[in-house]
C-alpha cells in the first residue's frame, strides 16, 4: 500500500471513530445532561475503550463542544444560503423543509441545542452573540427587502425566523409527546412530508404568499 493510500485509510478510520464517538456522546448528553454524562459512559455507549475517546478528545467539555459544533454546522449546511433572487416563497419553503427534515432525522441534535439554550447557553454564548445574531440580522434584512418591495406581507422578519425555528424544532424536542398523542411507535417518511406541507402552507399564508 502506498503512503498516500495509507494516509487516506488512516484518515477514514479516524473520521469513522470520531463520528461514532460523537453519536454516542449526543445520546448520553440528551439522556444524562452535561453534568451526568461521563467520558466512561460515552465510551461504553460507543463500545470503545475510554483511552480511545481521550485520544480524539482530551476531556468531556471538548466532546460537548464538538457535538454542539457538529449540530450547528449540520443546520447551516442543511438550510444553506437564502438568496435574494429566490424570492420569499421559495426561501421560506426551503428553510422550513430543511429544518423539518433535520428535526425528524436528527432529533437528538436539536434536543442538545435546546437544553444548552434553556440552561443559559454556557457553552454557546460567543456563538449566539456573534455568528447567530449576525445570521438572523442578515436574513431579517433580506425579508424586510421583500416586504418593502411588496413581495410579501408586512410581518416582523425576526419573529418570522423565530416562528420557523420553534415550529420545526418542536417535532424534535417533543417527539415523545407527539408520537404518544398520535399513537405511533415512530415517524415515517409520509409524516415528514405532511409536516413540511402543513407548516409551509400556514406560514406562507400568514406572509401573504399563497
Amino acid at each position: 500500500m502506498t503512503s498516500a493510500n495509507q494516509t487516506k485509510k488512516t484518515g477514514s478510520i479516524r473520521e469513522k471513530s470520531r463520528v461514532k464517538i460523537l453519536m454516542a456522546a449526543r445520546t448520553e448528553f440528551v439522556l444524562q445532561g452535561y453534568r451526568g454524562a461521563t467520558v466512561q459512559s460515552i465510551a461504553d455507549r460507543a463500545e470503545l475503550p475510554k483511552a480511545n475517546i481521550l485520544y480524539y478528545f482530551k476531556n468531556k467539555e471538548n466532546i460537548y463542544h464538538a457535538v454542539l459544533e457538529d449540530t450547528l454546522e449540520m443546520w447551516d449546511q442543511g438550510i444553506g444560503d437564502i438568496e435574494p433572487n429566490q424570492g420569499p416563497k421559495v426561501a421560506i419553503e426551503k428553510f422550513i423543509a430543511a429544518k423539518v427534515r433535520m428535526s425528524f432525522k436528527e432529533p437528538e441534535a436539536s434536543k442538545i441545542y435546546a437544553i444548552e439554550i434553556i440552561q443559559g447557553a454556557p457553552h454557546l454564548k460567543d456563538y449566539a452573540r456573534t455568528y447567530q445574531r449576525q445570521w438572523v440580522r442578515e436574513k431579517a434584512k433580506l425579508f424586510q427587502q421583500w416586504i418593502d418591495n411588496g413581495e410579501m406581507a408586512n410581518v416582523d422578519p425576526i419573529h418570522l425566523i423565530f416562528l420557523i425555528w420553534s415550529a420545526t424544532q418542536h417535532y424534535a424536542d417533543f417527539d415523545t409527546q407527539i408520537l404518544t398523542v398520535m399513537n405511533k411507535a415512530d415517524f415515517e417518511e409520509d409524516d415528514i412530508e405532511q409536516v413540511i406541507t402543513f407548516l409551509s402552507n400556514m406560514i406562507l399564508r400568514g406572509c401573504g404568499l399563497i
